[in-house]
């Protein structure tokens, strides 16, 4: 699945896994780097350099991958590329790591998705679990 905004500041691709009646925290447990979808790490592309979670990222390509917590996500933009799950990931491949702020569904997301608002804010969502990560042009 890829979502991409009307004016090319960003493009996001992902695999969507199903719940199919699991719990995130079995599939995208706490504390453990997450591929951010299913299969092949979640891409991310800028068009243009932007500010990521109140920090500078140049335009380009990067994987997308998360630490699921409680209260806070953390999202790391890594330069790592057609990564497999997130077996191979590694921390001196970060390129920023921002906290995504945690609020709930009122609706249960069964297919984790991403999407984004016109305000350019990144939401990732599942079961009753919704990311949000600003982005400036």
């Amino acid at each position: 699945s890829s979502y991409k905004i009307s004016d090319k500041l960003v493009k996001v691709s992902y695999s969507r896994p199903q719940l199919k009646g699991r719990a995130v925290a079995k599939l995208a447990p706490n504390d453990k780097v997450w591929r951010t979808g299913a299969n092949e790490a979640a891409e991310i592309t800028f068009y243009k350099d932007v500010t990521f979670g109140g920090e500078e990222v140049k335009a380009g390509s990067y994987t997308l991958f998360t630490i699921p917590g409680e209260t806070e996500w953390t999202v790391i933009l890594s330069t790592a590329k057609n990564v497999w799950g997130s077996y191979f990931y590694k921390e001196s491949e970060d390129v920023v790591r921002v906290k995504g702020t945690v609020s709930s569904s009122i609706a249960n997301i069964d297919a984790f998705s991403m999407t984004f608002d016109e305000d350019m804010n990144l939401y990732m969502g599942w079961g009753y679990t919704v990311v949000t990560v600003s982005i400036k042009g």
